[in-house]
């Protein structure tokens, strides 16, 4: 599985798009849940962008990422409260697009507007392993300390714990 790193700021073009980064190309060809449908040289590539259900971000996930999670819907009662719970979460503001041969994307403006981004600026691509998220540049260094502080906090409550 290909993994996203890293954090690329991009700016939208004068038609609104704006370039995936070429790392994060790569690793959403090998999220494709078709690969035989992919060509050799540039190809449209496929992702879900969705709004995030812990930060003022986009969640984007590769084909066969999404699809892992579909799957694990698939585990609960489909008559239960959970999995409503579940599919409303996956797939309600689940937006599938495609990059164009070049790599550019048109992010769903209702997307665009829970994140705060506007077509003007720039947006920032931030990898999270097996996904990425897509932020207003100017949040990123307030989430990564947010983060940083959550793995201290978890840290040093671990520490306190007695041996077994």
């Amino acid at each position: 599985m290909a993994l996203f790193n890293g954090t690329h700021v991009q700016n939208f073009d004068a038609k609104g798009r704006v370039s995936v980064p070429a790392s994060f190309r790569t690793a959403l060809r090998a999220g494709v849940a078709n690969p035989a449908a992919l060509a050799e040289g540039p190809v449209s590539l496929p992702m879900v962008l969705r709004p995030s259900d812990k930060s003022q971000c986009i969640e984007a996930l590769t084909e066969t990422r999404h699809q892992a999670l579909a799957a694990e819907l698939e585990k609960l009662d489909p008559l239960g409260e959970e999995y409503d719970a579940l599919a409303t979460v996956l797939f309600a503001d689940a937006w599938p697009v495609e990059t164009d041969k070049e790599g550019r994307v048109i992010v769903p403006e209702a997307l665009l507007t829970f994140a705060g981004i506007v077509r003007e600026g720039a947006v920032a691509f931030v990898g999270i392993g097996p996904r990425f998220q897509i932020w207003h540049p100017d949040r990123v260094p307030d989430r990564k300390a947010e983060a940083r502080a959550i793995l201290n906090k978890s840290r040093a409550a671990r520490q306190l714990e007695p041996a077994a």
